[in-house]
């Protein structure tokens, strides 16, 4: 008696009639039982999904005079992958590298497969895929010497509340991979990386994630897993004032911008035993809204000096608004963060927390007084610690035919 004898029971149904014949029929059966208990789906609906269609068709232009996925609308997925360079790598392997990356990339964000690609069949939805490059400081030297580093192109200062690792430490080359679909990430990624194994080694990865696509409305301010809404104060892509905040003007950077990553770990179990109102103290915003605990609606301006009935400031002064905020004009930057988790150890019931992720055109100028400010005192800094931090230059963007970093490798 066979494997699939031996499985048949009263019904007469074979483990292999169940799967090759029996499960198809069964689907085909509960859709047309769906059917008959709803119906068509309702106008407004069906109006909707001929009009938005699927999500996993939608595109983002990968050529620019800026790289896309920095002022385009931040997708659900990224996975932040740094690089160190082979000794071997010089300046003209560098422009065989990037030319190499940049076609696949452009290929990829079309729905098309790489050069090379073995599964095609998974780049074919790209879901908003974006793939943005960064080069650190080693990188820019090989390319163009010492004087093509820009003055803030280094770790940064050391800050006191640092408890950084060197697992999630600088690298020679980034490339950030998002999209609204983790498969469409992963391909893209490994597309990529099997590009770059001649001339690099990973160094480090850091997957990401925020609320999935048509979860919420669009803009909608990102929560971190503390539940705090954060990013309240971003510029609005395509202002006068994020040109002035990201976009350098600097020899090769012209139309490029830095990025600052810092991988931040949340201590959600001693968060746990925090009640509402004191976590809305530490942060100087209500955590259910996100307004500040002077106003009634997100968008409102704190007011720093507002006093309670005892006389004291209603937002404390080391609350982490009232430390973050702007001491200089030119102290602002521009935030798009995802969340990670992973797997706790121990008796602890989490490891999570926050890949911040910053752009600025300069980082000394714009990034560092807001971190000194945080680390000096800041009452969040209870429950978080960075554990890692890099700065890498985001070159401009290209034109087709040309590759990212031809400003600097051309």
């Amino acid at each position: 008696m066979t494997d699939d004898q031996a499985q048949t029971g009263r019904s007469g149904l074979s483990r292999r009639s169940l799967l090759f014949g029996g499960a198809a029929a069964g689907a085909g059966a509960a859709i047309a039982l769906a059917a008959d208990r709803t119906g068509a789906l309702p106008q407004s609906r069906q109006a909707e999904l001929d009009a938005v269609g699927l999500n996993g068709e939608r595109t983002v232009p990968f050529h620019g005079v800026h790289q896309a996925g920095i002022d385009t609308p931040i997708a659900a997925q990224a996975s932040f992958v740094a690089l160190d360079l082979l000794p071997s790598t010089n300046a003209d392997a560098l422009g065989r590298m990037m030319r190499l990356l940049t076609d696949d990339a452009a290929r990829l964000t079309t729905g098309e497969g790489a050069l090379a690609d073995t599964e095609p069949e998974l780049a074919s939805v790209p879901a908003a895929l974006t793939v943005t490059f960064g080069f650190g400081p080693e990188l820019v030297r090989r390319a163009g010497g010492a004087t093509a580093v820009p003055s803030w192109l280094a770790p940064l200062p050391a800050f006191g509340i640092d408890a950084l690792e060197d697992a999630w430490n600088g690298g020679d080359l980034l490339m950030v991979v998002s999209a609204d679909d983790a498969v469409t990430v992963a391909h893209a990624v490994r597309m990529l990386l099997k590009d770059s194994r001649a001339f690099a080694t990973v160094r480090w990865r850091q997957d990401g994630f925020r609320r999935a696509y048509g979860s919420e409305a669009s803009g909608t301010t990102m929560r971190n897993l503390f539940g705090q809404i954060d990013g309240t104060t971003n510029p609005e892509p395509g202002t006068p004032e994020f040109d002035r905040v990201v976009w350098s003007s600097d020899r090769w950077l012209t139309g490029g911008t830095s990025m600052v990553i810092r991988r931040t770990r949340l201590d959600l179990d001693t968060w746990d035993e925090v009640d509402p109102v004191a976590r809305g103290f530490s942060v100087g915003r209500r955590l259910h809204d996100g307004a500040p605990l002077t106003g009634s609606r997100e968008s409102d301006e704190p007011d720093f000096e507002a006093v309670n009935a005892a006389g004291l400031t209603v937002i404390s002064p080391v609350s982490h608004i009232a430390r973050a905020r702007p001491v200089e004009d030119h102290e602002v930057i521009f935030r798009r963060s995802y969340n990670y988790d992973l797997a706790p150890s121990g008796e602890s019931v989490s490891e999570s927390g926050l890949i911040f992720a910053s752009y600025q055109a300069d980082v000394a100028r714009q990034f560092t007084p807001i971190q000194a400010r945080l680390a000096e005192v800041d009452l969040l800094n209870t429950w978080t610690t960075p554990i890692g931090s890099a700065v890498f230059a985001i070159p401009p963007g290209c034109s087709p035919g040309g590759f990212i970093g031809d400003t600097l490798l051309a």
